[in-house]
């Protein structure tokens, strides 16, 4: 489509307002009883916050706001939805910490979040991770895999993912539709400070993770070493120290790497741009684990 100007606050139907030009804010009118369950306004020139009374929408499945000019703080609020499963904030403003350390927010079916690209701060949710309980039990359902759908509608399903995008093994990679296998963790180009929490090794079920471009210091933890199911890690442009731990050559991508590069007299790196890369899935997958 090619819509212009301003969102009217009666809109029913959110699905025609990816990749338009419409600007302003988003309307607040999201009564009690919302059946919405597809919220994708990427790629226009949305300003201002997300409405609260989006948290009425209890059928969300899929939040789609990249590349807008939104400035509002993490919307932890959302945590009421009990089957959110994806949610993307990439490029715009969000900003300050994802979640307070007093606060415990649950996401119980997230398994795609990608809040790169903002002004995010702080150190990294702990608790937050602790609580992403699909991406640590994975996939219930195995075999063939499935795509997300609507629920039926007239007897019908279809797919709602579209005009989806986010970075994987190195590049940016856009989906028509997105397998509910797809665990996906992209806290990138932010301003995250403090260590990589240990705890981010318990999401076993994690297929990419993106931390690059922040301020996080300290070693890698092994933990790491236990996402078996991980086909894209990048930790690049950080003020990581350390070796590297040993059993990240459990990741089946790695090609075994060295426990610390020539010339590290006090066994220690600063990890900023380099990059190894291994092969998995018949694909060239990126791991940035650089030193000055």
């Amino acid at each position: 489509n090619s819509l212009r100007g301003r969102i009217p606050e009666c809109i029913g139907d959110w699905s025609s307002f990816l990749n338009n030009y419409v600007h302003g804010k988003i309307p607040k009118g999201f009564a009690q009883g919302c059946t919405l369950q597809n919220f994708q306004i990427n790629n226009n020139q949305l300003e201002g916050s997300l409405p609260r009374s989006l948290a009425n929408c209890k059928d969300l499945k899929f939040i789609d706001v990249e590349n807008n000019y939104l400035n509002d703080t993490f919307p932890d609020w959302l945590g009421n939805l009990d089957h959110l499963q994806v949610l993307i904030l990439r490029s715009n403003r969000f900003y300050g910490q994802v979640v307070n350390s007093n606060v415990i927010v649950s996401f119980p079916r997230l398994h795609v979040i990608d809040l790169s690209h903002n002004n995010l701060s702080g150190y990294l949710p702990i608790k937050f991770f602790e609580n992403l309980h699909a991406i640590r039990k994975g996939n219930e359902k195995k075999g063939k895999p499935e795509y997300m759908m609507n629920s039926p509608v007239n007897w019908t399903r279809y797919s709602y993912v579209r005009g989806l995008s986010f970075m994987a093994k190195g590049l940016e990679m856009e989906f028509e539709s997105l397998l509910t296998s797809w665990m996906v963790i992209d806290f990138s180009n932010n301003k995250f400070l403090g260590e990589i929490p240990k705890t981010l090794g318990e999401l076993h079920s994690l297929i990419v993770l993106n931390l690059s471009h922040n301020s996080l210091t300290g070693p890698i933890p092994s933990s790491l070493g236990d996402l078996l199911e991980l086909e894209s890690l990048d930790l690049s442009s950080n003020k990581l120290q350390g070796r590297i731990p040993t059993e990240l050559t459990n990741l089946g991508f790695l090609a075994k790497t060295p426990a610390k590069f020539d010339g590290d007299d006090d066994e220690e790196l600063n990890w900023r741009s380099s990059i190894l890369m291994g092969y998995g899935c018949g694909l060239v997958l990126g791991v940035s684990l650089g030193y000055i």
